[in-house]
């Protein structure tokens, strides 16, 4: 990829069935961002997933008329995806979370996507969430 960005966004309801176009926009979004070590874009791609995931299965608030918007985007040198929601605030410290133990059932998504890329934020604009995730391309 040569001096240019590779955008692509999702509108969608904070459902189950949302993830799907998740997958779908990431799949589009690939196929035009050019060349991406597998394992830079296995952990991108498994962090937006546990980030859309996590959305879905704990926003509270209105759960018939919570939406979120995912942008992606890919230039010469990162990748990033930013998740808005409008769900009420998430009650996590990211700076605490950590993996799961082995006989746990839950609890491994934040670590995850943590581990998938460089650098994940979350904090609160206005009414809304703000997930930022961010890696490099090599």
């Amino acid at each position: 990829m040569t001096d240019r960005e590779v955008r692509r966004s999702l509108e969608a309801a904070v459902a189950p069935f949302s993830i799907e176009a998740v997958f779908d926009l990431l799949a589009a979004w690939w196929n035009d961002v050019g060349e991406v070590s597998p394992i830079r874009r296995m952990g991108f791609e498994t962090a937006v997933i546990e980030i859309a995931g996590n959305i879905v299965e704990h926003s509270r608030g209105d759960a018939e008329e919570l939406r979120f918007r995912l942008d992606l985007v890919a230039d010469d040198e990162t990748l990033s995806a930013t998740f808005r929601d409008d769900a009420d605030p998430p009650r996590l410290d990211l700076s605490t979370v950590g993996m799961a133990g082995t006989d746990d059932e839950s609890g491994r998504g934040l670590a995850l996507a943590s581990a998938g890329v460089d650098e994940i934020t979350l904090r609160r604009v206005g009414e809304r969430n703000v997930w930022t995730l961010e890696t490099r391309r090599a």
